[in-house]
């Protein structure tokens, strides 16, 4: 079951949306989740704590993140699973379009393991 993270570039009006289109989906932002602890901190440690919940992130952040997966993968480290937003894609300010994507998202991908899988999100 797919349970996900929103990074804290990503509204939590996504979020709001998201649960209710797909209440089977547990969707947190970064803002709320363990209480906002983790805002700010370094994307390995909000990364670490993500595999540990098995959270997958989603995220606009093409530039540290892959650069991070990487490293982890050569350390044989595993995380909860990254979705890649294009802002050419679905711009930041489409909550709509990402929810709607999101959704969809979870619907198609009932079934999968999360562990280590990166992709990128369509419309």
């Amino acid at each position: 079951m797919l349970k996900l993270l929103l990074d804290e570039h990503i509204s939590p009006a996504v979020a709001d949306g998201l649960r209710r289109r797909s209440r089977s989906t547990i969707v947190h932002c970064l803002a709320e989740w363990e209480n906002g602890a983790y805002l700010g901190q370094p994307d390995s440690i909000c990364l670490r704590q993500a595999a540990a919940q098995r959270l997958t992130l989603v995220t606009y952040d093409r530039r540290t993140i892959p650069p991070l997966l990487k490293a982890w993968a050569e350390q044989g480290r595993a995380h909860g699973g990254i979705i890649f937003v294009d802002e050419k894609t679905i711009r930041p300010p489409d909550i709509g379009g990402l929810v709607r994507a999101l959704a969809h998202l979870a619907r198609k991908s009932r079934k999968w393991t999360w562990t280590n899988r990166v992709i990128f999100l369509t419309r």
